[in-house]
């Protein structure tokens, strides 16, 4: 039986423009410029204006005041010739321009080549006196080494995935002979099954040992549980030692790599810290800018323009090329005008944040800082949540007294006993102030570090203080203990 009825119900629906806006909000400095550059690479209608030819302007004019598709004067390609160009063979010259200068100034971020970690102990395995069998089955192992530098995987797994995979007969004891030639390779304790073995490399590779050096090794192989634990007592008459050697030992031990495959850099430009925003204080006034300075400027290609212009209804290839043209140029046009809306949403969500916490970016004082949520600063934009999300996440501010994460100066408020509303980073920065200060023979439990906040007007509840003690990576009072 068929029945009509009406129903309300409610629907979100993005363009595919406002999609593409909301990706791009998400992307970082560096990582925008990538984009860029792939998005000049798939549409030859999208092309790399000049900074000279780029002023305030310029950008106005780039999507055309009455809507007209703006000409490129300075390309001197023939729209005509490009039309007599067969459909299967277009020339690369033809889809591209080259307006800079031998000695404009280059900004863009260079490739380092590098040899990865793996490539590197397998170049230093190579200029071992091993035969073909044993480098293979050494260079296998090195595979099964992580980016930390450990062997997790047990050497008898290793075994049977060789003789079933490589159709090799190979067993642990031949591994181990193995094994050990690779934990001499560099950096030293590579190749450790545990943290344990990879210390003790560590210390038997030392080049000038000394007293302090024996101790430390067998406070690692005979004591190593009860290092682990701080348990400094127990570890004495094991060792059978006095405060000033079991302090010694544990200044050498300490300085030891726990993770020796991270020395190996695989490119330093991956660390490297590229600002979104710059505020900069003019007289105690803090004022915002977007960091375009590697920023690609866009605009459409006149080849492209000219294609539109000058197609007829009767030739079929002028009015097909047309066709593809005016695409390209729709889309490229969608680009540029997410590039400009992207931009000046981010300028607006900064300002707002510039407002919310003009103290702290004024004095750059922690104290200063005000509880700050997203939902204040959507509020005070008239923007979504989710939007204001985008903007803050992975970007990073650069300021007078530092660099570091937007999203970091985001924090739920606390009040006091006073009625006064804090930071939550104030009460974090407080707890790491007096964790600071503690003597690290007697360390502060938790429990103590809530009484002491109370003194200081803060009530906060133990498990709270274990939370924010955790999340600023400082550990329980016991492994703070120190001789």
């Amino acid at each position: 039986m068929l029945r009509q009825t009406l129903q309300q119900k409610q629907q979100l629906k993005l363009t595919p423009q406002q999609m593409l806006v909301q990706k791009l909000l998400q992307l970082p400095v560096a990582s925008m410029e990538q984009r860029i550059k792939e998005e000049i690479e798939n549409n030859p209608a999208l092309e790399e204006a000049p900074e000279n030819e780029w002023d305030a302007k310029d950008e106005q004019d780039t999507l055309g005041d009455d809507g007209d598709i703006p000409s490129n004067t300075s390309d001197d390609d023939d729209a005509s010739d490009f039309m007599e160009e067969s459909d299967e063979y277009v020339p690369a010259y033809k889809l591209s321009v080259n307006n800079s200068s031998p000695d404009e100034e280059r900004t863009e971020m260079p490739l380092i080549a590098t040899t990865t970690f793996h490539d590197s102990l397998t170049l230093q395995l190579g200029m071992r006196d091993l035969n073909e069998r044993q480098y293979m089955l050494a260079d296998y192992i090195i595979g099964n080494i992580d980016d930390d530098g450990y062997l997790r995987r047990d050497l008898y797994s290793i075994a049977n995935d060789i003789t079933f995979l490589q159709n090799i007969l190979t067993d642990e004891k031949e591994l181990i002979s193995l094994l050990e030639i690779i934990q001499e390779l560099d950096p030293p304790g590579v190749g450790a099954r545990d943290l344990r073995e990879c210390l003790l490399i560590q210390l038997k590779r030392k080049p000038h040992k000394t007293v302090t050096t024996d101790i430390a090794i067998d406070i690692v192989d005979k004591a190593f549980g009860e290092f682990s634990k701080k348990n400094y007592e127990k570890i004495k008459e094991i060792i059978h030692i006095d405060d000033e050697q079991l302090k010694a030992a544990i200044a050498e031990i300490v300085k030891l790599n726990p993770k020796p495959g991270e020395t190996f850099s695989e490119g330093g430009a991956e660390n490297q810290v590229i600002p979104d925003f710059v505020v900069n204080n003019w007289e105690g006034e803090p004022e915002v800018t977007l960091n375009n300075r590697n920023s690609n400027k866009l605009r459409l290609s006149s080849v492209y323009d000219e294609l539109t212009s000058r197609a007829t209804k009767k030739d079929k290839l002028q009015k097909e090329a047309a066709t593809f043209a005016r695409q390209r140029i729709e889309t490229a046009r969608g680009f540029i005008d997410a590039l400009k809306q992207r931009e000046d949403t981010m300028l607006r969500v900064m300002q707002a944040i510039l407002k919310h916490e003009h103290d702290y970016f004024a004095e750059g004082d922690e104290a200063k800082l005000k509880p700050m949520l997203l939902k204040d600063i959507a509020k005070a934009t008239k923007l979504d949540i989710s939007t204001i999300s985008r903007v803050v996440n992975s970007k990073y501010v650069q300021t007078d007294f530092g660099t570091f994460l937007l999203k970091n100066i985001f924090s739920e408020a606390f009040q006091k006993e006073s009625g006064e509303e804090v930071s939550v980073r104030e009460v974090k920065n407080l707890l790491r102030e007096l964790i600071s200060a503690e003597d690290k023979k007697h360390p502060v439990n938790d429990e103590s570090l809530v009484e002491i906040l109370e003194e200081k007007g803060y009530k906060v509840a133990r498990r709270t203080v274990a939370k924010y003690r955790e999340q600023l990576g400082i550990p329980v009072a016991r492994m703070r203990k120190e001789i």
